[in-house]
């Protein structure tokens, strides 16, 4: 009840951009079997689209071939049903956290073109059968593009080649014909990247394949990619004529360290090196807090400002504790990517983004004063 009353007189994200788009949300399995009261209290005040962060994932939803665990996502479904939210899935088809079995016959060989497209539409026609006119939107195919623009090197292309994607949308159109179907896609401010995934998309559409939108993920930093940049990809992307989505935001504040499949221990890292790229263990000092500010306010001033483009904005993390920048590319750090801290309070970045949506765009220079 203390936290109701403390969080009862803040602006509502969802309604002060109501006329805009959608506030979205991922939620944790804690979080879906109610294990986090205070998070999902947040959830239930500000947001109105919500994305399971793993239990949709192919490992976590069809672990074993004769296996599926539905219970999670049956649970995470009837609470956005319940509080009347947008309700999106991730991700169908993906070259990271699918099993090794997914690529194999019994005997552990590899499958051949024509297994492998019965297994991936077994798995999609299964998932997204059981959840039909209740899931409104799925991330189709994850990350298919390399940062070169050609086809990410992966079991998928390997097995069954480039037309994997096409098979992947073709199924899930006539697994549920009514769902929006997505493809979601990182680091765009790469300009070979940002120019393979538009070949992709407009060469789906050439196929008749019906691509609904394109999801920017935006695990972004306090400096990078600059606005301009986003800008730039936001207005290439809206050319193919679909609604774009910011599906993965946050922000890192850590000092950045290149990501890998595999996490880094901090522990593995001298004293010194540790204290460099985890230097806020005890709090985010107030300069920071400014920074982060100003970088959530210049983000959700593009994103109003190109209002019409977008159909939804989704935050990778209730709060802080959640987000995954503390444990990947280097594990036991502490990050503060969110708008609402580890005690689920909002932040500075909270207010900033609340007055951008009240029309005070001058907001943006005076954090630094």
């Amino acid at each position: 009840m203390k936290h109701n009353k403390i969080i009862r007189n803040q602006p509502v994200l969802k309604d002060v951009f109501k006329d805009d788009f959608y506030i979205g949300v991922a939620l944790n399995v804690n979080q879906i079997y109610d294990k986090e009261p205070n998070a999902i209290a947040l959830v239930q005040r500000h947001f109105n689209s919500i994305v399971p962060e793993n239990i949709l994932k192919w490992e976590e939803v069809h672990p074993e071939p004769n296996k599926y665990n539905f219970d999670p996502v049956d649970r995470f479904v009837a609470f956005g049903e319940k509080h009347k939210m947008h309700i999106i899935g991730h991700t169908l088809v993906w070259f990271h956290q699918t099993p090794d079995w997914v690529f194999q016959d019994e005997s552990g060989k590899p499958l051949d073109r024509e297994a492998l497209l019965k297994r991936m539409q077994e798995h999609i026609y299964t998932v997204m059968g059981r959840y039909k006119g209740r899931i409104h939107g799925w991330d189709v195919v994850n990350e298919a593009i390399a940062d070169d623009g050609g086809f990410r090197k992966c079991k998928w292309l390997d097995i069954i080649g480039e037309d994997y994607v096409v098979k992947a949308y073709e199924y899930a159109r006539a697994a549920d014909p009514g769902a929006q179907l997505y493809y979601n896609e990182y680091d765009f401010e790469k300009q070979a990247k940002c120019e393979g995934v538009i070949r992709l998309i407009r060469d789906l559409q050439s196929k008749g394949v019906r691509i609904d939108g394109v999801g920017i993920q935006g695990h972004w930093f306090l400096d990078y990619p600059r606005i301009e940049e986003i800008e730039t990809y936001i207005l290439a992307l809206s050319k193919l004529g679909v609604k774009l989505m910011v599906t993965e935001l946050d922000v890192g504040v850590l000092p950045f360290y290149p990501v890998d499949s595999k996490a880094v221990a901090l522990s593995s890292f001298d004293p010194e090196t540790q204290k460099k790229y985890n230097p806020y263990t005890d709090g985010l000092p107030d300069s920071v807090q400014k920074d982060l500010a100003k970088r959530y306010a210049e983000l959700f001033s593009l994103f109003h400002k190109h209002r019409d483009k977008f159909s939804r904005i989704t935050f990778w993390a209730v709060h802080d504790g959640q987000s995954w920048r503390s444990y990947l590319p280097i594990s036991g750090r502490t990050d503060y990517p969110m708008l609402f801290d580890r005690h689920c309070k909002p932040k500075p970045a909270f207010e900033a983004v609340i007055k951008i949506a009240q029309g005070e765009e001058s907001l943006i220079n005076s954090i630094d004063n």
